[in-house]
């Protein structure tokens, strides 16, 4: 069991009342800085004894304790997962470029390549990629209700689907719901590799050749920055780069949200831009020359890219579920800490009226033998 499990079990057992516990692991809303400045304005009266408040504020400074225990790990962790992402966009945006620039030369001619043949849609297959633990904010939240947006849309359209669960928090989501159809549950290790994306691209493989399914998309979380992620969609399968994907009605079933983002630095911080890849295809066209045939680079190019693609959005998804974790646990410090001194001045109102009552008494009592 890792350090931050235990942790999280911890929580659990202290003797924090659920008020408290759901206080101090909230996330922040829109109006945070005015309640933060409305609590200290005023406390929320506490009946307890002396005893009582005393074990309660020291069960708070034990998840403080915690909390930023676990905020530094994931400090700690989120550098590591974002060089990873940094480090392989620059290869994955490449490999696409030239996949996309060898597919469009080969449109004019009457070759057939399954990975890239457009075929009118009757079931889509959506690989939706979650975090593996909770204790993140709303993370796994969010690319679940992206993937049930898409579900609906798809139902909307008469398209059927299938859903390719990667990570523990979507399959017990999954598993919990058996009218959503699922073909296959997979679990990401701690830190990605490229053995685990080659297992998903194996089941996105066969699915795609067999023609069980007809488009391939990704559900993942792009990571721009420690504080800001976004759920996306990718269309992975079939590999085209100009025209519309669509049903066997003609509607489009294309996700609005199929883009492309390159990492730059700006003034010395990062900056995440969108990037068109058309423009840059239609440029390296020109310069672009074929030794060998192009349906041989292709047959061999196409595995690399669904290992590289799914690599990239299991690297994204843990840097952002990392960065969400680390924003979450500091919330959850800063909340500890409130509520903290919200319970020293309730413990210090009472210590000083029980105070204050043993002196009358005293007092009283020496006045009664006057």
């Amino acid at each position: 069991m890792t350090g931050s499990s235990q942790a999280a079990r911890r929580m659990k057992t202290s003797p924090l009342t659920a008020e408290e516990k759901a206080r101090i692991l909230e996330l922040p809303s829109q109006n945070s800085l005015t309640a933060n400045q409305s609590r200290s304005s005023s406390v929320t009266p506490i009946h307890c004894g002396i005893r009582e408040l005393r074990e309660r504020i020291d069960s708070v400074k034990n998840t403080q304790k915690i909390t930023e225990a676990m905020k530094l790990v994931a400090a700690a962790k989120v550098r590591r997962a974002q060089e990873a992402v940094v480090n392989g966009r620059p290869f994955s945006e490449t490999l696409v470029e030239v996949l996309y620039n060898i597919n469009e030369q080969l449109q004019t001619e009457d070759i057939d390549v399954p990975l890239t043949k457009v075929r009118p849609i009757k079931k889509v297959a959506l690989v939706v990629v979650t975090g593996d633990r909770g204790l993140c904010g709303a993370f796994n939240n969010a690319i679940i209700k992206k993937a049930e947006a898409r579900m609906a849309e798809l139902r909307e359209l008469g398209l059927e689907y299938t859903v390719i669960s990667v990570g523990k928090k979507g399959n017990s989501y999954f598993l919990r719901r058996p009218y959503i159809p699922v073909d296959r549950f997979l679990e990401s290790g701690a830190l990605p590799t490229a053995k685990e994306a080659q297992a998903i691209a194996d089941d996105v493989f066969s699915l795609f050749v067999s023609e069980e399914v007809d488009k391939v998309e990704l559900l993942y979380t792009k990571f721009a920055s420690l504080v800001k992620s976004s759920p996306v969609i990718h269309t992975l399968l079939p590999l085209s780069p100009k025209g519309e994907i669509c049903d066997v009605n003609g509607v489009c079933v294309d996700a609005a949200e199929d883009e492309f983002f390159r990492l730059t630095t700006r003034e010395g911080k990062l900056t995440v831009e969108r990037e068109v890849v058309r423009t840059k295809t239609e440029e390296f066209s020109s310069i672009l020359q074929f030794e060998q045939d192009p349906v041989q680079i292709l047959d061999a190019l196409l595995p690399l890219y669904l290992n590289s693609q799914i690599l990239r959005a299991l690297q994204e998804s843990l840097a952002s579920e990392l960065a969400a974790r680390m924003t979450a646990m500091s919330n959850a410090t800063d909340n500890a800490v409130e509520l903290k001194r919200t319970l020293s001045i309730a413990y210090n109102r009472v210590r000083q009226a029980k105070i204050t009552g043993e002196i009358i008494e005293i007092v009283s009592g020496a006045q009664a033998l006057v």
